[in-house]
């Protein structure tokens, strides 16, 4: 199902004209609105009239996350707070958090940008939703509630945490759709198990919609083979809404951008040139239907490409690929660029290995040293010198093959790399 066919198949250059006509107005209510960024955009010889075409925003200078920081909590509100209904703010682990306020249009705008994804990922007012995500200042619970709520579906506002009884929600509720982080989804299959439960059987599941944090396609296997549903990735960050700004539909070729809500750009993250369609770079992101905070070329950091090539969905709409890293979480060892997605690429589908993993980086000398984190899914293995010793040639191999670099791995006991409702933590950096 296509939940708005109007704006999802039309053809894109009516699209683009509604994308100049939203793009001036929010250039107009943020210079009018907020000092900061009049100031900005008056150094960078930008006014609200000097906007007359979409290649006009090349012209806007980038916001970033330390916009937000500086301007906390409310400097960068385009809104008065008498307008404001809804506030949310990153968890500020590195800092004052960033904080992000919501009009009764804006609620509206994330519902509709929400429900498309929904309905997208193959969801119906028939299914029955477990949302997994925590509820709070973070943006993933509220934000998938109230679009698949728009689309007619029943909730089960679970929440994170307590993994037996969401499992036993599972079982007795009916649950025929999960929200989640797939790192989640994943620890909730081995909590199944444990229980008893036969995940094919017992439970109903048949749609999973996950997010909030990166994942591989070997991930995503790994989650449609221990759940037997299909499994879909969708995109969002607060600062410009919260989930919503793209997902997958069931072909699962890349996430569907509303395109009339925002407009996408992806950049040389060291130069800040807009690259073309097809060229890895940073996403940048530009809100022009939102009043509470609308932001103005935000950089993401993430690292995807941009595809318009037709969707044998029927819709139109440009599509980012899977996010590949980010640009602040990449590692350099040894002059070799590293993600994190990389290492669960190559690990992820070798026989005798748990979807566990933790990297761990430190300084030996002057230079940064790298191991690697491997989680066994099987005691037995630690009886059998030999069979440890082959696997962790086999591992070493796979990612020398994907790095080209010699990384040291350390096999580790079932259970031992923690598990968590939220993000993973992939990385543990030890050089600081």
């Amino acid at each position: 199902m296509i939940w708005n066919p109007k704006i999802e198949c039309e053809g894109r250059g009516e699209i683009k004209d509604l994308q100049l006509k939203r793009l001036k107005e929010t250039v107009e209510r943020i210079y009018s609105n907020v000092p900061y960024y009049k100031k900005k955009l008056d150094e960078a010889g930008v006014t609200p009239d000097s906007i007359k075409s979409l290649d006009d925003l090349k012209r806007i200078p980038f916001t970033t996350k330390d916009d937000l920081r500086e301007n906390y909590p409310f400097g960068l509100f385009a809104s008065p707070m008498k307008d404001i209904v809804r506030i949310h703010a990153s968890s500020g682990t590195t800092g004052k958090p960033t904080v992000v306020g919501y009009t009764k249009n804006d609620l509206d705008t994330w519902s509709e940008a929400i429900a498309r994804l929904a309905c997208a990922a193959g969801a119906t007012e028939d299914d029955i939703a477990q949302i997994s995500f925590g509820y709070g200042l973070f943006t993933g619970g509220f934000g998938l509630h109230y679009g698949l709520e728009k689309v007619g579906l029943a909730i089960i506002p679970a929440s994170t945490g307590n993994t037996e009884k969401q499992i036993m929600l599972m079982k007795d509720f009916g649950t025929t759709l999960l929200v989640s982080t797939p790192s989640y989804a994943l620890y909730m299959s081995e909590v199944a198990e444990k229980m008893g439960i036969d995940i094919k059987k017992d439970l109903k599941l048949k749609i999973g919609m996950f997010g909030s944090e990166g994942s591989t396609e070997e991930m995503r296997q790994e989650i449609e083979k221990r759940w037997g549903m299909t499994a879909t990735e969708n995109y969002g960050l607060s600062e410009i809404m919260g989930p919503g700004v793209a997902g997958e539909c069931t072909e699962k070729c890349g996430m569907h951008v509303s395109d009339d809500l925002f407009i996408v750009e992806i950049i040389n993250p060291e130069t800040g040139e807009v690259l073309p369609e097809g060229e890895v770079g940073e996403l940048v992101i530009t809100n022009i239907k939102k009043e509470g905070i609308p932001l103005l070329r935000y950089r993401t950091k993430d690292i995807t490409y941009l595809d318009n090539t037709p969707c044998k969905c029927g819709r139109t709409t440009p599509r980012i690929a899977k996010i590949q890293g980010r640009s602040d979480d990449m590692l350099k060892i040894k002059g070799v660029n590293v993600f994190p997605s990389q290492i669960e690429s190559a690990l992820l589908g070798t026989k005798g290995i748990a979807p566990y993993y933790q990297i761990i980086v430190k300084k030996v000398g002057f230079v940064d040293d790298m191991e690697v984190l491997v989680e066994l899914n099987d005691d037995s293995l630690l009886e059998k010198f030999s069979e440890l010793e082959k696997l962790e040639r086999t591992v070493k191999h796979k990612i020398k093959t994907v790095l080209g670099l010699d990384i040291k791995i350390k096999l580790v006991e079932p259970q031992t790399i923690e598990r968590t409702a939220g993000k993973a933590k992939r990385v543990i950096d030890l050089r600081k």
